[in-house]
């Protein structure tokens, strides 16, 4: 078993709290000693309550798949003798209401561009497959509810 930690800090910069005048602005540090702003979605809550330069907490989700599944997928593909030489995802989150009226990410899809080294590349079927196989492999897909769906990109 392995525990992961992060630091989420915010303070309060202005005198309407209470009127839910206040900035949503934050930060996040990881154990690496990254510190990143975050704030929550303009999406959400408007300017200038929120900041859309940081990171809210919807698109690290998404991002969060997204690497995993990346990471399985750079595993799985050097297990089979693949050279993987770029790999890149343009992932989109939707989110939508569930049964009880919540906003919920309900589906992610991953849309991978991978462009392939070496002497021998995986048709089609085995790209699937090697999708699959870390879409399986996932910490993160295997801890969550929303729908992952992976949708491969063709080369330039």
């Amino acid at each position: 078993m392995s525990t992961h930690t992060t630091l989420t800090r915010w303070s309060r910069t202005g005198p309407d709290f209470l009127r839910r005048r206040y900035s949503r602005a934050h930060t996040w540090s990881f154990d690496g000693g990254l510190t990143v702003p975050a704030s929550s979605s303009p999406h959400v809550v408007p300017p200038p309550w929120s900041d859309p330069g940081g990171i809210d907490p919807e698109e690290a989700f998404v991002a969060s798949v997204s690497s995993c599944h990346m990471l399985w997928f750079l595993d799985v593909a050097c297990s089979a003798g693949f050279v993987v030489e770029h790999y890149e995802d343009e992932a989109i989150g939707v989110m939508s209401e569930n049964e009880r009226g919540v906003l919920w990410i309900s589906r992610i899809t991953l849309r991978p561009r991978i462009t392939w080294g070496g002497d021998r590349h995986p048709a089609p079927g085995e790209v699937e497959h090697l999708h699959h196989l870390a879409h399986d492999q996932c910490f993160i897909a295997a801890s969550i509810r929303t729908e992952v769906v992976v949708e491969p990109r063709k080369e330039p």
